[in-house]
């Protein structure tokens, strides 16, 4: 904190940070689809800081809805994706794209390697009559090659 003279020539703080420049609160998401590097809906959270390439702990299943896929908390698959450090108002954006709470639920899932983070998933009724992904990676669906 540094002085400065206020209107009547007394000091007064001033604080070094504005109020937009103060540490909001991050949440850390893990992410799986089309909002991975590279793929159509990124630019969305383009501006988030990619904390790692990572994958869940083996107790879901990835399945194929076409143009995006859809994770289901039961299964024995440890799902391939990334995880991003988002703000307040980029979690909102993102809970409006993938329709949170209505469509994908916003929940806490544990990764592999033990740290808890935020991902969007199915409910097991949503997913009836879908292909499932064996290879537990987006990316390796499309492109054929392994995670």
């Amino acid at each position: 904190m540094t002085a400065r003279k206020d209107a009547r020539g007394g000091r007064k703080p001033s604080h070094s940070r504005t109020r937009q420049q103060e540490v909001e609160p991050r949440t850390r998401v893990f992410v799986y689809g089309t909002l991975l590097a590279g793929e159509r809906n990124h630019y969305h959270i383009e501006r988030a800081r990619l904390i790692a390439e990572a994958r869940t702990q083996p107790a879901f299943t990835l399945y194929d809805f076409g143009p995006y896929p859809g994770m289901v908390a039961r299964g024995n698959s440890a799902v391939v994706g990334e995880v991003y450090e988002v703000d307040e108002p980029m979690l909102a954006a993102m809970d409006r794209l993938e329709g949170h709470p209505s469509f994908y639920q916003r929940t806490t899932i544990r990764l592999e390697n033990g740290s808890t983070v935020e991902a969007y998933l199915l409910r097991p009724d949503q997913v009836a009559n879908w292909s499932i992904i064996a290879s537990a990676s987006w990316r390796a669906r499309h492109r054929g090659s392994p995670p």
